[in-house]
């Protein structure tokens, strides 16, 4: 299987058993809570329309990989074609849901990652790209939707990760295993990260050799572990619950459902590490990410 309809991604978040809270009650299923079923419908129309002719074109190309057809939301850009069709995918989205649909952040990663292992591996002999590509191949293969983990709490921003006096205001390395890590924690504001299917966790700044426990990058399935999820309130989330008048863009919300992802000592096996100490990347990936991600706001908006 390639390509996912939107009925079968509902069916697919209803298997997973993430941890997910939201004004202080822990949520069973995002699929089915009336304050995350807007933003499921906007992402499930990534799917839904994939599969429509007349969007086919923008939604899908071939997997250099596998030489399957896939979302173009798992796809690795290659030339200024698909770049363009980027742009008028989210274009054709945002004219149908008014919305956000959350699967460019992770969209994003995927492009920054998959350039950056190459490189690291290069430079240090490691294997990482190669370890990223098995990912990638799942992930274009199942058509699963990931979310980009960048943003750290950060603290005080006058220092660097290592120097603030709380360890967990950035995602680090607390221990390494023979068969993987322990990551402790959080990302802030992750879009989609609730009802997405994993996190692709990078570093969120430039870092020197005292940061290196910090500069790590890994995939993790959305109900890992130690894993907790805090649903982001907005000003309006509850009308659609409260059946007020004024319920906004109520089939798909207003925003993208953004959550703080706390990692409570997470293992990470070896094979779904991507960077682990190679701080001089660090600052290569934040720019590859976020310069990609910059493009994206010529099409949503």
């Amino acid at each position: 299987m390639s390509l996912m309809e939107g009925k079968q991604y509902r069916g697919s978040l209803r298997k997973l058993k993430p941890e997910i809270y939201y004004l202080g009650e822990k949520i069973e299923s995002v699929a089915d809570h009336p304050a995350f079923i807007p933003h499921v419908n906007s992402a499930a129309l990534t799917y839904d329309m994939a599969l429509a002719p007349e969007f086919e074109e923008l939604l899908t190309t071939t997997s250099h990989l596998t030489g399957e057809k896939i979302n173009r939301y798992t796809h690795i850009h290659h030339s200024h074609d698909d770049l363009v069709k980027k742009v008028k995918m989210l274009r054709a989205l945002g004219q149908q849901t008014g919305s956000c649909f959350q699967r460019c952040v992770g969209h994003d990663a995927m492009n920054a990652i998959y350039s950056v292992t190459y490189d690291i591996d290069q430079k240090m002999g490691t294997d990482y790209h190669k370890r990223f590509i098995e990912v990638l191949k799942e992930i274009q293969t199942k058509d699963l939707m990931v979310s980009g983990a960048m943003t750290d709490p950060k603290g005080d921003r006058r220092f660097p990760p290592s120097q603030q006096k709380d360890p967990d205001l950035y995602v680090h390395v607390v221990e390494k295993k023979s068969d993987g890590i322990v990551v402790s924690g959080a990302k802030m504001h992750i879009t989609g990260a609730v009802n997405s299917h994993g996190h692709l966790v990078m570093p969120t700044t430039a870092m020197g050799k005292e940061d290196a426990d910090y500069a790590v990058s890994f995939y993790v399935s959305i109900d890992a572990p130690g894993l907790i999820h805090v649903f982001g309130r907005q000003t309006n989330d509850t009308r659609k619950c409260d059946c007020m008048l004024d319920q906004g863009n109520v089939e798909y919300g207003m925003v993208g459902g953004e959550a703080l992802v706390i990692f409570d000592k997470v293992f990470v096996p070896w094979k779904h590490v991507f960077m682990c100490g190679e701080y001089e990347f660090a600052y290569d990936l934040v720019e590859r990410f976020a310069t990609a991600h910059r493009q994206n706001y010529g099409g949503c908006k």
